[in-house]
């Protein structure tokens, strides 16, 4: 085998292999900030009931502070937006990856065809 093609072949693999890693690694992710903004819109359906003066708590950290329902709201939505954001973060160097990694999966197999094409053009017979 080709020198050239079996480094193109080992830097392929690792390759595909730490960005399968990533691309599992974001899909956790995705999927861990799909359920927080699910408990955001669940919390929120559920104190969109409640009157407007009714004290609620809400959590800092490891502590709760006695809220109210507008504020309380408020501070929903800007979780919720922070979690879209986020999600489609993921989503989008997820794709680029993938993309990544079809490219470069293509750029070997033009390697492969034009090293055929080379040892046909030099022995006159087609490569095995």
């Amino acid at each position: 085998m080709d020198l050239e093609l079996k480094k193109a072949f080992t830097e392929m693999q690792l390759n595909k292999i730490e960005s399968t890693k990533k691309i599992r690694l974001l899909d956790m992710q995705t999927e861990g900030l799909k359920l927080s903004k699910q408990r955001v819109e669940v919390t929120n359906k559920h104190i969109s009931v409640l009157a407007p003066d009714t004290k609620v708590y809400s959590s800092v950290g490891r502590m709760y502070v006695m809220d109210n329902i507008p504020s309380l709201t408020e501070q929903l939505k800007t979780k919720q937006s922070s979690y879209e954001e986020r999600i489609a973060q993921c989503e989008k160097n997820k794709d680029f990856l993938i993309k990544n990694l079809k490219e470069q999966e293509e750029s070997l197999r033009e390697l492969v065809q034009q090293k055929k094409a080379e040892t046909t053009e030099t022995n006159g017979k087609p490569a095995e």
